[in-house]
């Protein structure tokens, strides 16, 4: 048994153990499988990737195919349950499938440096030339049934997630040959992923300053990372990281032990910062022309929906073809068993899931060149309570609906009127441990239940609407949150150095129900380290898909800390005041009902 990420698509997805892929086509299957080894260039040393080629039968140099890449989640291999039905699932379609363990995993070689487009991608670049036939593997294999475009341009799509995702953004910004993408549940920015600040962002980058340490997923996948040692015996040297880590190129090992550090010096953060957008889409999607079909979680509290909102926000504005489908699971729940008709790539159920026939369709029209295939909308997203008909609804477009705003009135309720807020001042201030619970985030990989989320008295700050009447409210997208506090013990220190001064919070959403119960939708908050506590300033939480049934109320929650991650530096006293006409304004992403 081999240690392995579900869907082999995860950063830091559950782990599981699954049996690894058979080293050739069993004899049924309507394909043979090749393993090889490809030595690339990665950085400042060569390296062996390792590969399995999969050749549909009646495929050769007269009869060739288009081709699809695929590789491993974060701490998988080209064996992974996941990644070896991927590519199974397309060889028996009748492409040719190379799956490979990705830098730094598996029997790969070189260290772990996080989809680096100058290194991940490069190195996934001379793999084309593989499938192009302008190089062999190590073994002298040359590859001459792959159908081209010109010569030396192989017809290839890309698939994978998480992990497995953004390294298809990389390599099609550095190598133009990759005709289709289909990154599923990965990230637009890892700065934001890790330590995000929901705090007046811009685009697809995460706020001015620094945000709030991810620590519980960060020390998961860097501790899978590290331990690649003894998940894959007899390692080559090339796999030797730097600064003090031991499978982590250098600045990777450097930003987790200043995230570690609790502290954000100006110069060091700014290095940090740089270093994560480069290694992330956010900084090179102006590069890639590939057509995308982005595929992201709704439970995901690793990268949530707001990830694939940005990429595709970048991507559409540039002109670069690219829709977006957002799915039931994400690394937070769903993985290991998806809802009845999802996608569940270790069954390569392609044909019978919603998910699974748009990607068909996908490469049916960029790789086979199908030009009259229908692609689907431009965004599609999973709503769990459909009961008839299919889970998914449809827009032209995304947003896909428009806004409505609800006012934080002084009495702690949510008024649609701001002349009808209540004139009232409230206070919090947080203590030296966590107060609130969101998750534990890494539960989900290794099988734990996990306590419901909670908020400790004079900690948090919440405003609760009347109850939802007159039919359902279905809430589709990210909602945002217009806030403007006081905060003494912040203001102090406003001009200090050390960004971790800042005043830190988290703002979430909650569904109450008639009997008084909560829910916190997928368990997502939105930590936002505030840039300047003296002006006003907007938190954008992670998107939802979420119904509100009739009777059921809203609930805005300002927390002082969450278990889940770092908070704030000593002990700050936070004031909300509100005035009509004068007041926080939260607004609501709406499809459908009236907000009460």
């Amino acid at each position: 048994m081999s240690l392995a990420l579900l869907t082999g698509t995860a950063l830091t997805a559950p782990l599981v153990l699954s049996a690894p892929a058979a080293a050739a086509g069993g004899a049924t299957d309507p394909f043979t499988v090749t393993a090889l080894k490809v030595t690339v260039r990665a950085g400042d040393r060569n390296c062996a990737v390792d590969a399995d080629l999969y050749r549909p039968l009646g495929v050769d140099a007269a009869h060739p195919a288009p081709a699809v890449v695929t590789t491993n989640g974060f701490g998988g291999s080209k064996a992974d349950g996941s990644t070896a039905a991927t590519a199974r699932a397309f060889a028996a379609r009748g492409y040719v499938a190379l799956a490979y363990s990705g830098l730094g995993f598996g029997k790969t070689g070189c260290p772990i440096s996080l989809d680096d487009p100058q290194i991940d991608g490069r190195a996934a670049g001379q793999l084309l030339d593989l499938l192009a036939g302008t190089r062999t593997a190590d073994d002298g294999t040359r590859v001459d049934y792959i159908t081209k475009d010109r010569p030396g341009d192989p017809r290839v799509g890309m698939i994978g997630g998480s992990y497995g995702g953004a390294i298809q953004l990389a390599t099609a910004a550095v190598d133009h040959r990759v005709d289709a993408l289909v990154p599923l549940i990965t990230w637009n920015d890892l700065s934001y992923s890790l330590d995000p600040n929901n705090a007046d962002r811009a685009g697809g980058i995460g706020g001015p300053v620094p945000g709030a340490y991810k620590r519980q997923w960060t020390n998961g996948f860097f501790l899978i990372g590290e331990a690649q040692g003894l998940l894959n015996p007899g390692l080559d040297p090339s796999r030797l990281g730097g600064a003090g880590c031991l499978h982590f190129v250098a600045p990777a090992c450097r930003t987790k032990r200043l995230l570690d550090s609790g502290r954000y010096p100006a110069e060091q953060t700014r290095t940090m910062l740089q270093y994560a957008r480069s290694v992330s889409p956010v900084s090179y999607l102006k590069s890639v022309k590939a057509p995308t079909l982005l595929v992201q979680g709704e439970a995901d509290t690793l990268f949530n929906l707001n990830e694939a909102a940005a990429t595709y926000r970048a991507l559409t504005a540039q002109g670069t073809p690219a829709k977006m489908i957002w799915q039931a699971w994400g690394h937070s729940g769903g993985m290991k068993d998806p809802a009845k008709g999802e996608l569940d790539l270790g069954k390569g159920n392609l044909d019978t899931s919603y998910v699974g026939q748009r990607i068909l369709a996908w490469f049916d029209r960029y790789l086979r060149h199908r030009t009259d295939t229908d692609t689907g909308p431009a965004f599609a997203y999973y709503r769990d309570w459909a009961t008839s008909g299919s889970a998914y609804a449809t827009s032209p477009g995304y947003p896909a609906g428009g806004t409505r705003r609800l006012y934080l009135s002084g009495d702690g309720t949510l008024v649609d009127d701001p002349f009808e807020v209540a004139r009232g001042s409230r206070e919090y201030r947080n203590l030296r441990v966590p107060t609130s619970h969101s998750e534990n985030s890494l539960a989900g990989m290794i099988g734990l239940p996990d306590p419901q989320p909670y908020d400790t008295k004079g900690t948090y700050l919440d405003w609760t609407s009347a109850p939802v009447a007159g039919g359902p409210l279905d809430v589709v997208g990210a909602p945002k949150v217009t806030l403007k506090v006081v905060s003494p013990q912040t203001e102090r220190v406003q001009n200090s150095s050390d960004a971790a001064d800042k005043l830190v919070l988290f703002a979430k959403l909650y569904d109450v129900a008639p009997d008084g119960r909560k829910t916190l939708v997928h368990r997502l908050v939105a930590p936002a380290r505030v840039p300047d506590a003296t002006r006003p300033f907007t938190v954008e939480l992670p998107g939802i898909v979420h119904r509100y049934e009739p009777g059921h109320r809203l609930r805005l929650v300002i927390a002082a800390s969450d278990s889940a991650y770092a908070g704030n530096r000593g002990v700050k006293r936070v004031t909300v005041t509100s005035a009509p006409g004068d007041t926080g304004v939260l607004e609501l992403p709406v499809t459908q009902g009236t907000v009460p």
